[in-house]
């Protein structure tokens, strides 16, 4: 009888501390649930690599891609083996790109209205010689995933996140031409050149940039107006920091703006011109 009390209280105090421990957990992993999102990769699989690394990736982290895995560097294959196994492990959004259609018309034959040579200047030469040693297996999971891909995303927070743009003053939905999604730059260059000073109440000013809380977009690397990190205009971020040519990779925590990148990509792949 004695012992009953002594018991109890054990007993409480477990509870205490098993309690006091998963509020522990469930705290760290509500810090840990960060939305991240990925500029263009261009077949550099080192750099993916480096910056997930970096910036301490974790299974409860939502990534966004925003295309244009492939093209460039001569790991576009492993990009895709890669990214294709990272989506069934955690919450992944892959974006399509424009690069990443064009691979998909080659593997599946579609040459109609497909300039090779201009592609293979562009960076597609890479990814054709790298494929030479793929499997027909593997070639059809590629297609498969390259199909599965989105023209855009739009969270709760009323982000956008694209590839390249949208044209239609109305958003996304009304776009009339989907291929803009992966092709469109107005929207960049409408952002670098809209006058700082001018109030979002104008009559001038563009409606496309009122219609979304902030707009993630790649495509036209910022290495352009020679920059190297993410740059912000008007409400739109471009995470393209030219991982294609002599840039670096890069991921940004959307909630924090805190990026990191890779080391340049010519710099991973020195026997390499990439899309210089």
């Amino acid at each position: 009888q004695p012992e009953t009390p002594r018991i109890i209280v054990n007993m409480c105090r477990a509870m205490f501390f098993a309690s006091s421990a998963a509020l522990i957990i469930n705290n760290y992993f509500k810090i840990r649930m960060r939305t991240l999102v990925i500029g263009d990769i261009h077949g550099g699989f080192r750099a993916l690599k480096q910056i997930l690394e970096k910036a301490e990736v974790v299974a409860t982290d939502k990534l966004i891609f925003l295309g244009d895995y492939v093209d460039g560097w001569s790991q576009s294959p492993q990009v895709l083996d890669f990214l294709m196994d990272l989506g069934s492990k955690q919450n992944c959004i892959f974006i399509r790109g424009n690069h990443d259609e064009l691979l998909l018309d080659w593997l599946l034959g579609n040459f109609e209205n497909f300039d090779e040579s201009m592609w293979f200047k562009h960076g597609g030469e890479a990814t054709v010689v790298a494929y030479s040693n793929v499997s027909e297996v593997t070639k059809k999971k590629h297609i498969e995933f390259l199909k599965s891909l989105q023209n855009y995303y739009l969270d709760e927070q009323n982000r956008l996140f694209i590839h390249a743009g949208f044209t239609n003053m109305n958003g996304v939905s009304y776009e009339y031409f989907p291929k803009l999604f992966y092709w469109d730059r107005t929207l960049w260059e409408s952002a670098l050149a809209l006058n700082e000073n001018l109030d979002k109440n104008s009559y001038f000013y563009p409606k496309r940039f009122k219609l979304y809380n902030e707009i993630y977009i790649g495509h036209t690397p910022v290495t352009r107006i020679e920059q190297t990190i993410p740059i912000k205009k008007a409400c739109i971020w471009n995470v393209d920091t030219g991982a294609a040519f002599k840039g670096s990779l890069t991921i940004m925590d959307v909630e924090t703006k805190e990026f990191w990148q890779s080391e340049p990509l010519n710099h991973l792949y020195p026997m390499e011109k990439g899309r210089n």
